[in-house]
């Protein structure tokens, strides 16, 4: 059950926390897969996205005996971070007016071993066509090592390029590679892309965020809506719909997207099913 589904969490849309709740609801059975036993840290916001948000990643107290939840060690103790196994744990997040799930790389039991790599392209500023190139040119790098990549909108200002994993590498190893391909991808445009991530040395040009990959880092998962005017959603997309243009960074909204999965489903539906391996990959982007 929803408490207070009548509260307003999107003000310039009157978007409600029973719509918030009934979208996850719908979009459930696609975006369960993808952050099933990932822990998840709630970006939260009580009053709305107009009013003070915080993130919650550890729950040790106030929830309910049948939501699973992961031990996870940190420096001078234990997070039990929420789990979201089936269609009722998203909607208990949704009910803790999480607007955005954000989720780990990995999956428990297997924790320290990534079953992705994610490449988050964040510009200083709008930019549609270099973001575009940007993104296109991180998937040709990608090509080139042999690694197949995903795309979604991030539902703020970029991308999210992701490349399926065997999860044989650890944290760090995966870490590392992404690091490495960052620094490529900045070598071969540095007048528009750059790895300072301090905006005031960016220098108008787009961060190539690659601390996704660290131990505790988080994402935001496929199908999250994002606290933002209008509710966008961080929506799968194909390379195609990039190429042309179609697709930006918040063209898939709450209110859009039952549209938008009837049209084309789950376009990531089967990338869980082509894990593939960093080690030769990692060997050959030392020599680009």
């Amino acid at each position: 059950m929803i408490t207070h589904p009548e509260k307003v969490l999107f003000p310039d849309a009157g978007i409600t926390k029973g719509e918030l709740a009934a979208y996850y609801e719908t979009v459930a059975p696609i975006m369960v897969p993808h952050i099933r036993r990932r822990p998840v840290t709630m970006e939260r916001y009580p009053a709305g996205i107009g009013g003070p948000g915080f993130f919650h990643k550890d729950v040790s107290k106030g929830f309910p005996d049948w939501l699973e939840r992961v031990e996870v060690p940190k420096k001078g103790g234990i997070v039990h971070h929420p789990i979201v196994s089936n269609t009722r744990s998203l909607l208990w997040l949704a009910n803790q007016n999480c607007i955005t799930p954000h989720v780990w790389t990995s999956r428990s039991p297997h924790l320290y071993q990534p079953d992705i790599c994610v490449f988050d392209l964040d510009p200083a500023e709008e930019a549609p066509d270099i973001l575009r190139a940007a993104a296109l040119g991180l998937r040709d790098l990608l090509n080139e090592l042999s690694l197949t990549s995903w795309v979604k909108t991030s539902g703020s200002k970029g991308f999210h390029i992701v490349v399926p994993l065997d999860a044989k590498a650890g944290f760090d190893e995966v870490a590392a590679f992404a690091h490495t391909v960052g620094s490529a991808l900045v070598k071969r445009d540095p007048a528009h892309l750059t790895q300072e991530f301090s905006k005031a040395d960016r220098g108008g040009r787009i961060l190539v965020d690659t601390g996704r990959n660290g131990y505790s880092a988080t994402f935001a998962a496929a199908y999250a809506v994002r606290a933002r005017p209008g509710a966008p959603v961080s929506a799968p997309c194909r390379w195609d719909e990039v190429e042309r243009g179609d697709v930006g960074p918040r063209s898939f909204t709450l209110r859009t997207m039952a549209g938008r999965m009837a049209e084309v489903g789950d376009l990531w539906e089967e990338m869980g099913k082509h894990g593939q391996s960093l080690q030769r990959a990692m060997d050959r982007v030392r020599r680009i």
